[in-house]
């Protein structure tokens, strides 16, 4: 963000909000957009921090580090090299920028890399996968961050904003987190991260070009006529745009489809346990096993629930296109007291556990008093707690 930082310097005379305000500070504002897009040596040690804290930040799931890292980040810097240079059609800028975003970019997903490596032992974090799913309100934040930074670059008033544009366009956490991703062999949640990248990189880039040739900038240098390179590159540019904005109309749909299933899968559970006396629901986790969608309903109930149960519940839930549902339910037995003796009485059909004969070739538990490993917990799937009792 080297180019805002000189922005007061180089153009305290800009007063207002139209183009011709700022006209005569053009050169100057060009000036520190072309310093911030240079690819030099406090670039690469400020990115290479900022990876460090943001990948610490992703693996500690903390919100408040992961916001640091965004500050001091400097790869906004040569996207608005690349905004101004797409307008302006200076090829030079535009090689400059883009070779600073790009050894940026794989520096940032070397060291989260390194990092997961060094840290394998460590969970993949609610904070990494809130950046592998991308979606096209993704695309809308990444707009207005974008848009607001090149206000900002060419308005030396508002510049000190370039500090929340940073915040809002994040673009080393989810390279980080792609890193870290990658190291640990998610490579679904890595691609994810990556777009999510992309994601911003293109909208923001969009966004500013938007903004720079609104304010006059595409005078400052002077093309050749008939120049197709320029308007080659222009359409190149807006293709990319579109793709992507298509792409994540499509995982925004998809996203939103999953959760009014797993809703609706939810609440015809809720509705099936109603009629058990004591039954609640205390969690509901969704696997993807070879076109069944698996649901494991995790019940606190006073006795176990039956099959025949079980296959009432399943006929309430919905089913998607073309594909199987399978419930699972898992009974947590619980007991619920008064002062005036039980809720919800026990079966007394039901034999203890430590009476019932294991099958043949398997060894019994222990008895009372020993120690009992806790049930294995399914790996993978989305999870969901809570409910109504």
């Amino acid at each position: 963000m080297e180019y805002a930082m000189k922005n007061d310097d180089v153009a305290e005379t800009g007063q207002g909000l139209t183009g011709e305000e700022v006209k005569p500070n053009r050169g100057a504002v060009r000036q520190a957009i072309d310093l911030g897009a240079r690819l030099n040596s406090p670039y690469v040690v400020m990115n290479a921090l900022a990876t460090v804290v943001a990948a610490y930040g992703l693996l500690a799931n903390s919100t408040a580090v992961v916001i640091g890292a965004m500050i001091i980040a400097m790869l906004l810097g040569p996207i608005m090299g690349l905004a101004l240079a797409l307008v302006d059609g200076d090829v030079g800028l535009l090689r400059r920028a883009l070779m600073a975003e790009v050894v940026g970019a794989a520096l940032v997903l070397a060291i989260g890399f390194l990092i997961g490596k060094l840290h394998s032992d460590l969970p993949i974090t609610a904070e990494i996968m809130s950046r592998t799913k991308p979606n096209l309100l993704d695309l809308a934040i990444a707009l207005g961050g974008g848009a607001a930074g090149a206000y900002a670059t060419v308005s030396p008033r508002v510049s000190v904003g370039l500090v929340g544009v940073a915040i809002s366009t994040a673009l080393v956490p989810p390279l980080a987190a792609c890193g870290i991703c990658l190291s640990q062999g998610l490579s679904e949640q890595a691609s994810g991260s990556f777009i999510l990248f992309l994601t911003n990189f293109v909208a923001i880039q969009c966004a500013s070009s938007a903004v720079l040739f609104a304010f006059g900038f595409h005078q400052v240098t002077e093309r050749g006529t008939g120049d197709r390179g320029f308007i080659r590159r222009l359409v190149v540019d807006a293709a990319i745009f579109l793709a992507l904005s298509v792409f994540l109309y499509f995982q925004l749909t998809s996203t939103v489809q999953q959760q009014q299933f797993d809703e609706s899968v939810k609440a015809g559970i809720e509705k099936g346990l109603s009629q058990i006396p004591g039954a609640y629901l205390a969690e509901t986790r969704f696997r993807d096993v070879k076109g069944t969608d698996i649901v494991v309903a995790v019940v606190r109930v006073p006795n176990s629930i039956t099959p025949a149960q079980t296959a009432v519940i399943e006929r309430l839930l919905p089913t998607r296109k073309g594909r199987r549902l399978e419930l699972h339910v898992r009974s947590l037995l619980t007991k619920e007291a008064t002062t005036s003796g039980y809720q919800h009485e026990l079966a007394p059909t039901a034999p203890p556990v430590e009476e019932i004969d294991p099958p043949a070739g398997q060894v019994s538990a222990e008895p009372s008093g020993g120690r009992t490993d806790p049930p294995k917990q399914i790996d993978g799937g989305r999870q969901s707690t809570g409910g109504s009792q």
